[in-house]
C-alpha cells in the first residue's frame, strides 16, 4: 500500500471536491481518496502494484483540473508560485471585469444617470461580451470540463445564469426577438460579484495556510559542517546522518541531533510551543529548525531530511488537513446531488411563474437568481477551512493531530486515562531506601540482574549503584518477566527482582520484609523485592515523583466535568498514594502492559467515552483501543506513535488545551455548516419567488450575485477568527 498527496489546482466548490473522488475511486487499486477544497489537495491510498501517482494525476487532470506537482509536501515554492500566479489572474480578471462593469452598470439605467444614446445598446452588447468571455471565459471552461464528465458543478449554475441574461439580452439588441430591455448589467455584474468572490477567497484561503508555510520556513537553507577538520557551509539537503554540525549563536540548527561539544540554551517555542529556552549540554537532543540563543556548539545529525521531527511535524499537519470528518462527508455528500437539484428547482420555478405570472421577463429574473444565489462554495469550505486553521494553531501549541475524526472525538469524551511512569510521573525514578541484613550485598544483587534491563527502575537501581561504587557480578541468562520483574543468575545463584506477585508465583517468603514493604507503599514509593537462591534478602524502594503540572492539569480536567483515571502495574496502596497527591478519582493498579487494552475496553462498554494518554510506547494497544489514543512527550519521532494526538512537550496541561481546542474547532465548524444550509435554504427560497406573493419580496439576480460571493468569504473569515485562540492554562 502506498499514499499519496497530490496539489490539485482549478476546484472551485464541494461539486469540484465530489467529481474529483468519484473519477480517482473509479482507478483499480485505490482504497481511499480524499479531497480538500481548502488546502486543494488530493490524499490517495492505493496499491501500488495495481496504479501508480502518475495515473492519479493523470485522472485528474482528465477533469479540466490542474495537478500542480507531486512533492513531500503540498506547500513548497512550486506550489506557493502556482497560487500566486492564480490570485495575480484573479486580480487582473477583477480589475477588467469592474472597469466593464461600471460603465455597463451607468449605461443600464438611463432614467437614472440621464445618459441616453443612439446605438446604446450596442456599446452594452460590446463592453458585457468582454465581461461574459474573457472573463467569465474560467466559468463556461469548467461548465463544459463538468458536462463532458456526466456531472454539475459551480461553474455550470454561473454558465447556465448569466447566458440567459446575456443571449436575451444580445437577440433584443439585434432585434431578433423579443422584448425591449436588456440585462447585460445582470450578466456582467453577476461575473463581477463572484469574481470579487473568489478573489477574496483565494487571498483568505492562503492565509489560512500560513501555520504550514511558517515550518516549512523554519528550516535554514545553509549549515556549518565539519569535514575533514574544516568548516564548510554547505545546503542543508546535502546534510547526512553522523556529520558534525557547527551552530553558532542566533543560527537556526539544521536538522535533529545530538551535542558533542559546548553549552547554550534554544528556543524551542515554534517547535514545541514551549516559551522558555531550553538548556542544551553534551548528549542533550537539539531539534531542526529552533534557534540558538547564546553559546556555539557542535553536534552530531542524527535525523535529516523527511526524518527530521520538524519534516514528520508538517507530514502530520498536512495529512491532519487532509483528512474528512463525519460532518464533512455529510456535506460532501449533500454537495455532489446539490448542483442538479437547483437545476430543476430553477426550471420549475421558471415554468412556474410563468404560468402564474405570463411574464417570461419575470421568470427569467428568478431562474438565473435561483442558479446564482445556490453555489455550494460556502457548503465546501465549512469543515476543511476550520480544520485547516485549528491543525496549525495546534501545532503552534506543541500538540500535533494525526487524525481529524480524533478533533472531533476528543469533545466527546467523558473519561481521560493517564499512565503513570513518564506521562503523570517524571518516568526518571531514584532509590529513597533499602531494607535487608546487608545493604550493599542487596544493592550488588539487584544492580548485578538488572544490568541489561532497560526499565527505567532498573536505571535507578544501577544510578545507586554507581554512586556508591558497588562492584558488581557477572550475571547470566537474563530474562524479563513483564509486569511482574526480572530473573538472572549471579555466581550461579538464581537472583529474582519484581513484585509480590512475583515473589508469590515463585514461592518465596517475604513475611520477614512484610512491615517494612508495607511502611514504604504507603509513603507511595514502589518496592523491587530482592530474592537470591530462592530466599528473600531484602528490598529496594524507588520513587517517581509527579511531574510539575500534573496536579493543575487534572484540577482543569475536573472543572471541566471530566473523570480522571491512572492506570498502572504498581499495586493498589503504592498507586492509591500517588493518585491522591494530584486528586484523582479512580485507579486501576496491578495491569500489566498487555491489559490495559482490555481495562479501556471494560470502561467503554460501561457507556464512558475514553481518551487514553500514554507514552506512546508500551501503552501502544491502549491507546489503539481507546476513543481517543493521545501519546505524550514523543520526542523526535513522532510520526510513529500510535496516538491520534500526539502533544510534543512533556506537559500534562496540553491535555486540557487539545480538549479545548476540539471544543472551539467543532464550535466554528457548526457556526459554519449552519449558515451554510441556513444561507442556501433561505436564499433558494426567496430566489424562486416562494415569499414574492405574501411580502412582496422578489431577489434580483444582481443581489444574489452578490450574496453567493461573499457567502464562502464569510465562511473562511468565521474560521480564521480560530487564530485568535489562546489556551487557557
Amino acid at each position: 500500500m502506498a499514499k499519496v498527496i497530490i496539489p490539485v489546482s482549478g476546484m472551485h466548490c464541494a461539486a469540484c471536491v465530489s467529481k474529483i473522488e468519484k473519477s480517482i475511486k473509479k482507478i483499480d487499486g485505490v482504497t481511499s481518496a480524499a479531497v480538500n477544497l481548502a488546502t486543494e489537495k488530493a490524499t490517495v491510498s492505493f496499491d501500488d502494484s495495481k496504479t501508480n501517482g502518475e495515473e492519479i494525476s493523470n485522472a485528474i487532470e482528465q477533469l479540466g483540473y490542474k495537478v500542480i506537482v507531486e512533492e513531500e509536501h503540498a506547500y513548497d515554492e512550486a506550489i506557493d508560485e502556482v497560487r500566486l500566479k492564480e490570485i495575480n489572474d484573479l486580480k487582473n480578471k477583477l480589475i477588467l471585469s469592474v472597469v466593464l462593469s461600471i460603465p455597463i452598470f451607468i449605461l443600464s439605467f438611463p432614467e437614472i444617470f440621464r445618459i441616453e444614446f443612439i446605438g446604446q445598446n450596442f456599446v452594452l452588447l460590446f463592453l458585457a461580451s468582454i465581461v461574459q468571455f474573457i472573463v467569465g471565459y474560467r466559468f463556461y471552461r469548467g461548465a463544459y470540463l463538468s458536462l463532458k464528465a456526466k456531472t454539475t458543478d459551480m461553474d455550470t449554475l454561473i454558465a447556465v445564469g448569466t447566458s440567459a441574461a446575456y443571449f436575451y439580452s444580445a437577440v433584443v439588441t439585434l432585434k431578433i426577438g423579443i422584448g425591449l430591455y436588456v440585462y447585460f448589467d445582470t450578466s456582467a455584474l453577476i461575473i463581477t460579484f463572484v469574481m470579487i468572490g473568489k478573489y477574496l477567497e483565494a487571498v483568505t484561503k492562503a492565509r489560512a495556510s500560513e501555520a504550514i508555510k511558517k515550518l516549512m520556513g523554519l528550516q535554514p537553507k545553509t549549515a556549518i559542517v565539519i569535514r575533514k577538520g574544516r568548516e564548510v557551509e554547505i545546503p542543508v539537503e546535502k546534510i547526512v546522518v553522523d556529520d558534525v554540525i557547527l551552530v553558532k549563536p542566533g543560527q537556526k540548527i539544521p536538522v535533529d541531533g545530538i551535542v558533542m561539544d559546548g553549552f547554550s540554551s534554544v528556543d524551542e517555542s515554534m517547535i514545541t510551543g514551549e516559551s522558555m529556552p531550553i538548556e542544551k549540554k553534551n548528549g542533550d537532543t537539539v531539534i531542526g529548525g529552533t534557534i540558538n540563543k547564546h553559546g556555539s556548539f557542535k553536534f552530531k545529525a542524527t535525523k535529516v531530511g523527511k526524518d527530521t521531527m520538524l519534516s514528520q511535524i508538517i507530514k502530520l499537519v498536512e495529512e491532519a488537513q487532509g483528512s474528512k470528518m463525519k460532518i464533512q462527508r455529510l456535506a460532501d455528500k449533500v454537495s455532489s446531488i446539490f448542483v442538479p437539484s437547483v437545476m430543476i428547482v430553477a426550471v420549475t420555478s421558471f415554468i412556474v411563474w410563468y404560468i402564474l405570472a405570463n411574464s417570461f421577463i419575470f421568470s427569467l429574473n428568478i431562474f438565473i437568481s435561483v442558479l446564482i444565489i445556490a453555489c455550494p462554495c460556502a457548503l465546501g469550505l465549512a469543515t476543511p477551512i476550520a480544520i485547516m486553521v485549528a491543525s496549525g494553531k495546534s501545532a503552534e501549541n506543541g500538540i500535533l493531530i494525526k487524525d481529524t475524526e480524533a478533533l472531533e472525538k476528543l469533545q466527546e469524551v467523558t473519561t481521560i486515562v493517564f499512565d503513570k511512569t513518564g506521562t503523570l510521573t517524571k518516568g526518571k525514578p531514584s532509590v529513597t531506601d533499602i531494607i535487608g541484613e546487608d545493604d550493599t550485598e542487596v544493592l550488588r544483587y539487584a544492580a548485578s540482574a538488572e544490568k541489561n534491563s532497560e526499565h527505567p527502575l532498573a536505571e535507578a537501581i544501577l544510578n545507586r549503584a554507581r554512586d556508591k561504587k558497588v562492584k558488581l557480578y557477572d550475571a547470566d541468562r537474563f530474562e524479563i518477566i513483564p509486569g511482574k520483574g526480572v530473573r538472572a543468575l549471579c555466581v550461579r545463584k538464581e537472583v529474582l527482582l519484581g513484585n509480590r506477585i512475583f515473589m508469590d508465583e515463585r514461592r518465596i517468603n517475604i513475611m520477614g520484609l512484610e512491615k517494612n514493604i508495607r511502611r514504604l507503599e504507603v509513603d507511595g514509593k514502589t518496592v523491587v523485592i530482592v530474592a537470591v537462591a530462592g530466599k528473600a534478602i531484602g528490598a529496594i524502594a524507588v520513587a517517581d515523583t509527579m511531574k510539575e503540572h500534573s496536579k493543575e492539569a487534572v484540577e482543569r480536567l475536573h472543572d471541566m466535568g471530566k473523570e480522571v483515571i491512572m492506570i498502572t502495574g504498581d499495586n493498589k496502596m503504592t498507586a492509591n498514594a500517588m493518585a491522591k497527591q494530584v486528586g484523582i478519582d479512580y485507579v486501576l493498579a496491578e495491569v500489566l502492559p498487555k491489559d490495559k487494552a482490555t481495562e479501556i475496553k471494560m470502561l467503554q462498554d460501561g457507556g464512558r467515552v475514553v481518551a487514553m494518554v500514554g507514552d506512546g510506547v508500551n501503552d501502544s494497544p491502549a491507546l489503539a483501543q481507546a476513543d481517543v489514543g493521545i501519546a505524550i512527550g514523543a520526542g523526535t519521532d513522532v510520526a510513529i506513535e500510535t496516538g491520534q494526538i500526539i502533544l510534543v512537550k512533556n506537559d500534562l496541561r496540553d491535555v486540557v488545551t487539545a480538549i479545548e481546542l476540539s471544543k472551539f474547532t467543532i464550535r466554528k465548524i457548526s457556526q459554519n455548516m449552519f449558515w451554510a444550509f441556513f444561507y442556501n435554504s433561505i436564499g433558494i427560497t426567496i430566489a424562486a419567488g416562494v415569499l414574492y406573493p405574501a411580502i412582496g419580496f422578489l431577489l434580483n439576480p444582481i443581489v444574489a450575485g452578490a450574496a453567493m460571493a461573499f457567502s464562502s468569504v464569510s465562511v473562511i473569515s468565521n474560521s480564521l477568527l480560530m487564530k485568535r485562540y489562546r489556551p487557557s492554562i
